[in-house]
């Protein structure tokens, strides 16, 4: 369906706490749309901007027992725009939309919609699009080029996930859940990499693959060999061979789009990451250091470990306390990311974890999926110890939250350690909670 975006006046957005829904609802307050919205959680990062603007935020419990007892009124306006977890969430506040007879569309069809607009640059992948397109958003910048960027994290560099800019460059992250992808017609498409994931979804990796391919079909510009690039990449104050091969893909786009070599160097060698991709977010008052990274795929959890390491190595003799310059024990906090993804890839997470010295695992965040009572976070840390104890290390699943928490609290942590919450759920809640700290230190 093509909308007309002229005549939207008011936009509605179910889920408006979601890293890819706020982004677009900040596009479309940038276009002088009038926007409101309702969430199922408390997202400060997200959800303060809008709150400080007076752009009225429903919480969703406040209304529960209306929207239970089919009460709730759906606040009018011209397009209603939902997220794909409130179709799990909150199907009742979609089917409120749909019954208005105004337009109603998912956060991808929409986002196509709103794309039309510029030559879209589409960072596709299974791991690094976040950090990629954040690295092609700010050499556009630094090259005068003015992009408006949508990206599924907070860069540092202009603080959100959406910037507005007066250039014709789209730069955006694209989805390949749902294929959600094929919505754009993109001017240049770059693909990191395609790996099995996302298999509620798809059937195997080779239907991965042609959906990507789909991509490439609908895109003026394909980038997929981006390696030769890779000894033209700078120093990087983001460490991991994988932060590198990021690196090497905005690289190749700079080239593609004639910005001077040493112009698009300078950028990266200035670039200083992005929100929850190996965030950095401070230390402890006993020195502690602490970081929290979105990996949720054993690819990436490998790959932001090796970085670690690059910067804080092995202890030489672990539980004796006889350290190298720099050593560091790693404990790792891990929250499992659905079922069905914990299950498809059990093998490959029991082996991710080989450069962590600890790891508790936190139950598994279920989002859009029924329970799985065939896996679970005790399972996958009876096969995590099958592989780590034979490095020195160990991994413990706790049920809950709480319990977490206390035994994080009993490690008594201490300046030889780093700390790392990790997933895409919610384990940072736990630093927050043990450590005193919010998403915002640095």
């Amino acid at each position: 369906m093509d909308i007309n975006l002229s005549k939207i006046k008011k936009v509605f957005f179910i889920g408006i706490g979601g890293i890819g829904v706020s982004a677009l609802a900040k596009m479309a307050l940038a276009r002088g749309m009038e926007i409101s919205g309702i969430n199922d959680e408390d997202s400060p990062k997200t959800l303060d901007p809008f709150r400080e603007s007076g752009i009225k935020i429903i919480d969703l419990k406040t209304v529960l027992k209306d929207v239970l007892k089919d009460r709730f009124k759906i606040p009018k306006a011209d397009l209603y725009i939902y997220s794909d977890a409130w179709i799990y969430r909150g199907p009742a506040i979609i089917e409120k939309a749909k019954a208005s007879g105004k337009i109603v569309m998912s956060y991808s069809e929409a986002l196509g919609q709103f794309a039309k607009e510029y030559k879209v640059i589409a960072i596709a992948g299974t791991h690094g699009k976040t950090t990629t397109t954040s690295m092609v958003a700010e050499i556009l910048m630094d090259a005068g080029l003015d992009p408006t960027v949508v990206v599924g994290s907070f860069v540092k560099k202009f603080n959100s996930n959406f910037r507005k800019g007066e250039g014709k460059y789209l730069v955006v992250e694209a989805d390949e859940y749902n294929r959600h992808f094929l919505n754009l017609a993109p001017f240049i498409t770059v693909i990191t990499n395609i790996e099995a994931d996302h298999l509620d979804y798809y059937k195997d990796l080779a239907d991965i693959k042609n959906a990507f391919d789909q991509l490439l079909s609908q895109s003026e510009n394909k980038i997929i060999d981006y390696k030769k690039y890779l000894d033209k990449v700078p120093k990087l104050s983001v460490p991991g061979e994988h932060n590198r091969m990021n690196a090497a893909a905005a690289l190749s786009v700079a080239d593609f789009l004639h910005i001077k070599l040493t112009n698009a160097q300078k950028s990266l060698n200035h670039f200083s990451g992005t929100w929850r991709r190996l965030d950095k977010r401070g230390e402890s008052n006993n020195g502690t250091i602490i970081y929290d990274d979105y990996a949720h795929h054993p690819t990436e959890i490998k790959a932001s470990l090796q970085a670690l390491r690059e910067l804080y190595p092995h202890t030489n003799d672990i539980g004796v306390g006889v350290y190298p310059a720099g050593a560091k024990k790693i404990t790792v906090l891990f929250q499992p990311h659905l079922y069905s993804r914990t299950k498809a890839l059990f093998g490959d997470f029991s082996q991710s974890f080989i450069l962590a010295d600890k790891v508790l695992l936190l139950p598994i965040y279920f989002g859009r999926e029924d329970k799985d009572e065939s896996v679970s976070s005790e399972k996958l840390a009876e096969a995590i110890n099958q592989t780590i104890r034979l490095e020195g290390g160990d991994a413990e699943a706790y049920p809950d939250f709480e319990s977490a928490e206390k035994a994080v609290l009993g490690l008594k942590l201490g300046p030889k350690d780093v700390f790392v919450t990790m997933g895409a759920g919610e384990a940072y809640k736990v630093a927050d909670k043990v450590f005193g700290l919010t998403l915002d230190s640095k």
